[in-house]
């Protein structure tokens, strides 16, 4: 066997050991395609804030509508997208209103002093506030009693806030 190959054939093993050894430690972890180091959840894929759906809409419409890529707005280092001028200017007019309350994480991991990233398909709007939800067992339990959780997870969100990158 020629040095070079010997050499290729000591490299591919370490590199396979290498792989076998991050899998092992990864395995059973969950995939999530929300970056959790973020004060706003943004998809990791597209960078968009809550995947790309229309704050305002869950509002006015009830209902999870995607914006559109013609209806954007960069507001808090992320950008938002909206399904109509309208919305859109609603929203510059007051985001504090429409954003998902603790920046999209879950308010029952929040109110645990962890950030979990929420779903924007799993959803409820309670206060007049929009919160997201990591499933949707986690959302039964917090509208099982709204005010008291979430006066738990307002308490708890500046500690969780403060390991998340600005």
């Amino acid at each position: 066997m020629t040095s070079a190959r010997q050499k290729r054939k000591r490299y591919g093993a370490a590199g396979a050991a290498w792989v076998a050894l991050v899998l092992g430690l990864t395995a059973g972890v969950p995939v999530s395609r929300a970056a959790l180091t973020e004060r706003i959840v943004v998809d990791w894929y597209s960078g968009l804030a809550i995947g790309g759906y229309d704050p305002v809409a869950y509002f006015t419409d009830r209902k999870q509508v995607l914006g559109s890529a013609d209806f954007e707005l960069r507001y808090d280092g992320v950008i938002w997208r909206f399904c109509n001028i309208g919305n859109r200017e609603a929203f510059a007019a007051q985001p504090d209103v429409y954003m998902p309350l603790f920046g999209g994480y879950d308010p029952l991991g929040v109110a645990r002093g962890v950030a979990v990233a929420g779903k924007p398909n799993v959803w409820l709007i309670a206060g007049g506030r929009l919160y997201l939800f990591y499933d949707q067992s986690w959302l039964e339990k917090f509208a099982a009693d709204p005010d008291r959780l979430s006066a738990e997870a307002e308490r708890k969100w500046p500690a969780v806030e403060s390991t998340l990158s600005p």
